[in-house]
């Protein structure tokens, strides 16, 4: 018995060590012939399942976490808080994720993740009252509750009450000495949105401003800065793979098929995807990162690899992306993939699905900077921590964005965010001729559209349409003098 604990043991380091080199997979073998040997290993199930998530094998990893709870893992709440995430981020079943979440909640009322995960889950479903009532829950519970404050903050800015007693709360937040740089950041987007709704524009540009430098030293030391050369080169990079209409796969008919919505963000995507998820015949994708994955698991080092590739590689990269596109969504005729930065890969995407319509989301340009100045995202996108960068990609954006254009001016659908919301059945009815689907009137009814909604626009998508964000940047022209004319002045 001791020989075999002993030998248990080191297979267990072994495993251990593989994870920590990187070598993932081998990793995984390593604990699955442990598990073979001792099933009731349930940390080793766990730590399978962690791994299986990470290299995107989700049903398997959904089972692995439930093997780790039928054996008694320790701290079980946070295996059913990693079920939760994966049927609600990477499977896009919220209703079972939300029956995970009150599992975790069952075993833990006070488990902090969970309540978060839950709220934020309410909210991506368009349940306003519950979010809120849960995020009450948790500041009383948890006053230090940065993140869970900023949410609610957000929510009650979106509900109408962008008052000045929230505010306050905001700011005594970003005075806490518990905050830190994430938190921080958080905090400081929101009060940016809330004084830009209050009209205190100087006030709301400046916060924005220290929330995009507290998201950079959230981001550590170690974060690589955004290399506006690099990212020039790369650009270069995919124009020279894609010189000219490759000669395409042979031609396909998926099922699903894919309507690739992209385009730099805060430009219109989850209007344009909400509009079309009211037709009866297209499923709402949102944000897949399937056709990244594929190529970094395929493609690398892409897009250098197109020169060479076999056309049987591309061809089992097509059949692979539409297998996962309709196991996530069994029976839809077609699928939206709003994956905004997608339009880095539309020579790809052409390559794999000639017949494939890609709805390129446009808006003003400085509407678009001002809005991801203010918008909150991970700070690894290290372009978009300061205006002269986010202006920068902007023009590269633009740049690759005419090459396309050129190459698939057919298939490239302009979709323009201004002339939407100043008039949108036209605009509404050219969207869906152009993607091949009959006019449906519920397409203008955003309001009452159901399904999950992740993005930053997860409440304005569920009002009717409206005017205040064209032209925004207008109330902040001093500030954005410079952008102006580096954006009016492109030679590129």
């Amino acid at each position: 018995m001791v020989e075999v604990a002993q030998s248990l043991a080191a297979a267990a380091r072994e495993a251990a060590e593989l994870t920590s080199q990187g070598r993932l997979p081998e990793a995984i073998a390593a604990y699955q012939r442990l598990l073979e040997r001792a099933p009731g290993a349930a940390d080793c199930w766990y730590n399978l399942g962690l791994l299986q998530r990470t290299l995107g094998q989700f049903e398997p990893a959904l089972g692995s976490y439930a093997q780790a709870l039928r054996h008694g893992i320790g701290k079980a709440e946070e295996a059913h808080l990693n079920r939760a995430a994966i049927l609600s981020d990477c499977l896009h079943r919220p209703n079972e994720a939300q029956r995970e979440l009150e599992a975790a909640l069952a075993l833990n009322p006070d488990y902090l993740p969970a309540l978060q995960n839950l709220a934020n889950l309410h909210e991506s479903l368009g349940r306003g009252a519950e979010a809120r009532a849960l995020y009450e829950r948790i500041l009383r519970r948890f006053p230090n509750a940065f993140e869970s404050l900023a949410r609610y903050a957000a929510l009650r800015t979106a509900q109408g009450a962008a008052d000045a007693g929230l505010a306050a709360q905001l700011r005594a937040g970003l005075v806490n000495p518990a905050a830190g740089p994430a938190e921080r950041a958080s905090l400081g987007f929101v009060l940016a949105g809330l004084l830009d709704r209050q009209g205190d524009y100087p006030a709301a540009f400046a916060a924005a401003a220290a929330a995009n430098r507290a998201s950079r030293a959230a981001a550590g030391a170690g974060a690589a800065p955004y290399d506006r050369r690099a990212h020039e080169a790369f650009i270069d990079a995919l124009i020279a793979a894609f010189p000219e209409a490759p000669p395409a796969l042979a031609s396909q008919s998926p099922t699903p098929r894919p309507i690739f919505i992209c385009g730099m963000f805060r430009s219109g995507s989850t209007l344009t995807e909400r509009i079309l998820a009211g037709h009866p015949g297209a499923g709402a994708g949102g944000e897949l990162d399937i056709l990244l994955r594929l190529v970094r698991a395929n493609l690398a080092p892409f897009p250098r690899s197109m020169t060479s590739i076999d056309a049987s590689v591309l061809s089992g990269v097509a059949t692979q992306y539409v297998r996962e596109l309709a196991r996530l969504f069994p029976g839809a005729a077609c699928v939206t993939d709003k994956r905004p930065d997608n339009f880095l890969l539309i020579g790809l995407i052409k390559r794999l699905f000639p017949q494939a319509k890609v709805v390129h989301t446009t808006r003003d340009a400085l509407d678009t900077c001002l809005s991801i100045f203010f918008l909150h995202l991970d700070p690894r996108v290290s372009w978009a921590l300061d205006l002269g960068d986010i202006g920068h990609y902007f023009r590269e954006y633009r740049r690759l964005m005419r090459h396309w254009s050129a190459l698939y001016g057919e298939d490239i659908l302009d979709f323009h965010y201004d002339a939407l919301v100043r008039d949108p059945r036209p605009m509404a009815q050219r969207l869906l001729a152009f993607c091949g689907l009959d006019w449906d009137e519920s397409c203008l009814e955003l309001e009452r559209g159901g399904g999950s909604v992740t993005s930053a626009s997860v409440w304005q998508v569920r009002e009717p349409l409206y005017q205040r964000s064209s032209g925004r940047a207008a109330h902040y022209a001093r500030e954005l003098g410079a952008l102006a004319a580096y954006l009016a002045d492109d030679r590129t």
